[in-house]
């Protein structure tokens, strides 16, 4: 018995190659040595077996390890192989058709599809207020559809007549056709698939058996929905061709910006601009919430800019869960303008009676400039 090529030498690729590399290797190899490319070429159908046997084994992966472990061995009877012929046995036969189907798009030795067409997935977007993504809002919404054809029910012909049985397919909706070793299937040219033909077409929707319409659809939108979150609505996409099924329709939600909040996860984030003297002396003041209500917000004495506040379970809900996101406060200090004769002299009191106590960080920040530079450095 004449020894077999290694699997991996036929397909011409390394041991190591990934399964991207082992189909791109396969198709160029396929395409080559096809028998339709070669008619009448003996030699070259049986290189097309070879390469043919070589990707069933190692497209698999449980296969891909005993052949590595074992070689051509795993596959031979008595070995728990595939059985008689190295690898053409049933496990080969009842995958042949992957391959065509993986390489060519069209089935080896399959049934028919039948004739009729889902319908197209639809897609709508849709922009929501970040006070609706918080309670949640049930919207109406108007789309331009394929809807099935009332004058003939979707079949496409006339009515008092029907579609007929395509007598090229014999309603299978392909064709099938000897290429020397294998049958191939291929599309019906005559009904494009479909299984029928009709004689006489339906008016309203040419054949087809869908019109296009407005159709008023009611949405449910959630609380906690976050921007390019996607809702799915079962067959309310275009009407299936001739009677088929309907696709879906997808809503794609958006958030429009906010003037007061910014919106993370689920928490919101708000920026408070507060006098110099209430961040030096502390207090409070009163911010608005999601909820449309109103939250008193404490500032202790001698808060910086920039600090936050947390509130707690004051952000947004979480989608589909019982969770509620926190709100954070940032503290802007704002810096006088416009300051009156007296203002000024009152701050330049201020700034004589103030000492490094009443500053500590920037106190501490010139001593450092002031040691690493020597006493030429002074504080502003």
């Amino acid at each position: 018995m004449a020894t077999k090529t290694c699997y991996y030498e036929t397909l011409e690729v390394e041991r190591t190659v990934d399964d991207a590399g082992l189909k791109s290797a396969f198709r160029k190899l396929a395409m080559k040595w096809h028998p339709d490319k070669n008619p009448g070429d003996p030699a070259c159908e049986h290189k097309f077996k070879e390469i043919s046997e070589a990707y069933e084994i190692l497209k698999d992966g449980q296969k891909r390890a005993a052949y590595d472990r074992f070689g051509h061995a795993a596959f031979e009877q008595g070995s728990g192989g595939m059985g008689g012929g190295h690898g053409f046995g049933s496990g080969f036969a009842s995958s042949f058709s992957d391959i065509f189907e993986d390489l060519f798009g069209m089935a080896a030795g399959r049934g028919g599809r039948g004739g009729r067409e889902r319908g197209a997935d639809l897609r709508y977007n849709m922009e929501i207020t970040l006070e609706e993504a918080f309670t949640g809002k049930t919207a109406e919404i108007k789309i331009p559809v394929a809807v099935t054809c009332e004058a003939c029910s979707g079949t496409g012909a006339k009515a008092g007549t029907k579609p007929k049985t395509c007598s090229t397919c014999g309603g299978a909706g392909r064709v099938r056709q000897a290429q020397g070793f294998f049958t191939l299937e291929r599309t019906c040219p005559s009904c494009h698939g479909r299984g029928q033909s009709i004689d006489s077409p339906c008016p309203s929707c040419t054949g087809q058996g869908r019109v296009q319409k407005d159709r008023t659809l009611s949405v449910n939108i959630p609380q906690g929905v976050e921007d390019g979150t996607r809702i799915r609505l079962a067959g309310e996409g275009e009407a299936g061709v001739q009677g088929g099924p309907a696709g879906d329709l997808y809503i794609f939600l958006s958030l429009a910006a906010h003037k007061f909040f910014q919106r993370d996860g689920a928490d919101l984030h708000c920026r408070v601009p507060v006098s110099m003297v209430t961040a030096a002396m502390g207090g409070e003041f009163e911010v608005p919430t999601i909820d449309k209500s109103k939250t008193k917000v404490k500032v202790p004495g001698g808060t910086q800019s920039g600090r936050r506040i947390r509130i707690a379970g004051k952000g947004m809900p979480v989608l589909r869960s019982r969770q509620t996101g926190d709100m954070y406060v940032q503290v802007v200090v704002e810096t006088p303008q416009n300051l009156t004769k007296k203002q000024k002299e009152l701050l330049a009191e201020f700034e004589k009676l103030s000492s490094g106590e009443t500053q500590p960080e920037a106190a501490g920040f010139f001593k450092m400039v002031k040691d690493f530079f020597g006493s030429k450095a002074s504080a502003p």
